[in-house]
């Protein structure tokens, strides 16, 4: 099995998204966590550009990474400038890396127009900086900017940029596509006839711009390529960079290159979801492999088929790339996707039972009216117990009233009384919000945290509001969606009516009784009292 060298360059072209700033600690946090995944070369930026990424590679070389090596990234030396007066040159060298990336122009047009020199004067240029960076003990790639580009308009000079890298000792010559233009029946002929010009490793770094980056990549290691450059989850500027969530997995799991571990594999969608969260960037639901609804099944014919044999419907295993399969309940669903959906959510419901029938009408119903239990796996699983008449809820609501006043000084205020009961006692009791669902949950939470303390556990982390259908303007259906967690797991909850304090008040109740029947209270007489009868009734434990 041949090694593929992962270059990961997801801090410095990954953070050139728009909406993309990280800071310091966060670039050493993802750098880790790539060292730890097991990738081969990090870039963790270009230190000659801003005071941010100096400061990166003087902390990154006090960190003892295991697996990769950090990479420092500069242009070659200016027009007319030794390399070792060059003052980006100057900080790539201080950075301290062992290995450092260079990028030259090579297309002519880009000589000409945009550096302003000659074709002369840029290949010195080239030649230079990469022979100064090796005389200093460095391991040096070369990134050949624009060479699609470049070979198309004058294959000549394309060719000759990378001759005078190879004639400066660069151990890499990168191919970019950096407009992203480039087209997979292109690639290999181009290949070819880098092949017999540089006898030098070559490596690969396209952007999506025409959506071909995974393709250019693949193909490229096909052609012999042995470096990928890319990042994760695909950041980067405009439609963003190759995306080495698709690419790794594509390399080690379909085309028997090795890139990690087969451990490390699996925590490809962990590490998706970290640099998302540094990134500030809700993840990709449909991305490939590590996406949330990348091994999601919705149809029922799909549904009992994948029950049976996961490869009916499923390219790989889930598991290998660290993600899970997940099943979602509809009108489209069958028997076997309630069946197979809360074996999924450890609520055990075999397929034969009558019941199913009635749960899986009622829920066509529900949709009908605008549920949606996709991302509601606790309103669901709630369904299933009511439904079965198994499950007693915490409280009974005798009545809520909201204030909300907008006051001279132009500040909102809301504020919610509520009144509810638990078993024979009322408990009556307001609180104030920032917005008037946040003051139903602390009213709410105020009167029941006395008998289920553990409800301080349980905090709301996402609220999302949908209209369903806006022919009726202000009074369409709105439904809502919550999603909470607490210290052992996040759930959603769904709720929907023509009033949005409704909907809110639908999904915030089923998101502090699923919280609490899962965690199985000493206290919670009703979770424990549930539990037994599911024994009894097909059922078993919600985990």
């Amino acid at each position: 099995m041949r090694n593929i060298d992962i270059y990961d360059t997801t801090l410095r072209d990954g953070s050139q998204r728009e909406g993309v700033s990280l800071s310091v600690s966060d670039k050493l946090k993802i750098a880790e966590k790539l060292d730890e995944f097991g990738l081969k070369y990090i870039e963790g930026g270009w230190p000659g550009s801003n005071p941010k990424d100096i400061e990166f590679f003087k902390r990154a070389s006090k960190i003892n990474f295991k697996n990769s090596r950090i990479c420092a990234f500069s242009s070659t030396r200016r027009p007319g400038v030794a390399a070792e007066e060059d003052q980006n040159i100057k900080a790539l060298v201080n950075s301290g890396t062992e290995t450092v990336t260079i990028f030259g122009k090579s297309w002519d047009f880009h000589v000409r127009d945009a550096l302003k020199t000659t074709l002369d004067e840029n290949l010195a240029m080239i030649k230079d900086t990469i022979s100064y960076l090796k005389s200093m003990g460095r391991e040096v790639f070369f990134d050949a900017e624009h060479f699609f580009d470049g070979y198309k308009a004058n294959t000549e000079y394309a060719l000759d940029t990378l001759k005078a890298a190879a004639a400066g000792g660069a151990d890499v010559l990168v191919l970019c596509d950096t407009n992203g233009g480039l087209m997979p029946w292109e690639l290999p002929a181009i290949l070819t006839a880098v092949k017999e010009t540089a006898n030098t490793s070559l490596g690969i770094h396209v952007h999506d711009d025409a959506g071909m980056a995974t393709a250019n990549s693949l193909l490229a290691v096909r052609e012999g390529v042995t470096q990928v450059q890319g990042t994760i989850n695909g950041y980067g500027e405009r439609c963003g960079n190759a995306n080495l969530c698709t690419i790794m997995p594509n390399l080690q799991l379909k085309m028997g290159y090795r890139v990690v571990s087969e451990e490390q594999m699996k925590s490809l969608t962990a590490l998706s979801r970290f640099v998302a969260e540094l990134a500030n960037i809700a993840p990709a639901d449909q991305q490939p492999y590590v996406g949330f609804n990348a091994f999601a099944h919705k149809g029922g014919v799909h549904v009992d088929a994948v029950s049976k044999k996961p490869e009916t419907y499923e390219h790989a295993l889930p598991e290998l790339v660290g993600n899970k399969r997940r099943i979602l309940v509809s009108e489209l669903a069958g028997r076997s996707s309630i069946s197979l959906k809360t074996s999924n959510n450890e609520l055990k419901l075999n397929k034969g039972r009558p019941e199913i029938a009635s749960v899986l009408q009622r829920i066509k119903e529900m949709e009908h009216y605008g549920y949606q239990f996709e991302g509601a796996e606790g309103s669901f699983e709630l369904l299933i117990l009511k439904m079965m008449k198994a499950y007693t809820p915490l409280f009974k609501l005798e009545g809520f009233r909201m204030i909300i006043e907008k006051r001279e000084d132009g500040q909102l205020y809301s504020e919610a009384t509520i009144k509810v009961r638990v078993g024979d006692e009322q408990v009556h009791t307001a609180a104030e919000g920032n917005g008037p669902v946040n003051a139903l949950d602390n009213a709410l939470r105020k009167a029941l945290e006395g008998f289920y303390p553990a409800m301080k556990k349980i905090k709301l982390v996402d609220f999302k509001v949908r209209v369903i259908d806006g022919v009726d303007g202000t009074g369409a259906q709105v439904r809502v969606l919550i999603q909470s967690s607490d210290d052992h797991k996040t759930w959603g909850t769904v709720g929907v009516s023509p009033n949005i304090i409704e909907a809110s008040w639908i999904a915030l109740v089923d998101s502090l009784e699923y919280g609490l029947l899962c965690r199985k209270l000493p206290e919670f007489a009703e979770a424990k009292d549930v539990l037994e009868q599911l024994k009894g009734e097909g059922v078993t434990s919600l985990g």
